[in-house]
């Protein structure tokens, strides 16, 4: 079964081993509680997920269909909700805490990225920058972008520049390093994607 919840990025702290005296980065979120609101199953809906809510907040900052579909599965309002795959062994309206997962466990974490603005490509699509040698006039621009009489136009998907990040990013590879179930803070090592603030998916990778 894989296991997955919705938290908020807090932010980076270290984490020091007094026995081997290794220092761990770790990125520190506050995962849950999320209570089941909608199990999809393959007879009914042709594959398993469920689908999570998190952040309670009150209920006229939601829409009235939202509030419908909360009650319906007997769950106060919450800000956010999100469907993971293959996730199962969870009934509508239990709680997922961060006690699912324990120290050691592989995870992969999804978020949206830090949004940098408009970008050249240089720095967008790490390109070569052009000789700065005396006369170059092409410093940092991206060069040529297609043929002039055939195709007689640009392809499509040509890099470019533009606007750079704020987009999903998932990154994998990461453990689960230290899991606090009074304070509901999962410690993972290394970054995860998103600014502090920002909401991330947790779930088990692989």
């Amino acid at each position: 079964m894989g296991k997955a919840i919705i938290g908020k990025k807090l932010g980076m702290t270290q984490l020091f081993d007094q026995e081997s005296g290794v220092v761990t980065a770790v990125t520190v979120i506050e995962a849950g509680p999320c209570p089941v609101v909608q199990v999809r199953t393959p007879d009914v809906d042709g594959y398993t997920a469920l689908q999570l809510a998190f952040g309670e907040i009150k209920e006229r900052k939601l829409s009235k269909p939202e509030v419908g579909h909360l009650k319906h599965a007997g769950v106060a309002p919450h800000r956010h909700l999100v469907e993971f795959r293959d996730a199962e062994g969870f009934a509508v309206g239990e709680t997922i805490t961060v006690e699912a997962f324990e120290p050691g466990d592989a995870v992969k974490v999804s978020g949206r990225s830090k949004g940098k603005g408009f970008a050249g490509t240089i720095k967008r699509h790490n390109f070569a920058s052009g000789p700065k040698s005396h006369g170059s006039h092409n410093v940092r621009k991206p060069g040529s972008i297609g043929a002039s009489a055939t195709p007689s136009r640009v392809f499509k998907g040509i890099r470019m520049a533009g606007h750079m990040g704020d987009r999903r990013v998932t990154q994998r590879g990461l453990k689960v390093a230290e899991v606090d179930a009074e304070r509901n803070l999962l410690l993972i090592a290394g970054p995860v994607p998103g600014s502090v603030g920002g909401i991330v998916e947790v779930r088990t990778d692989g």
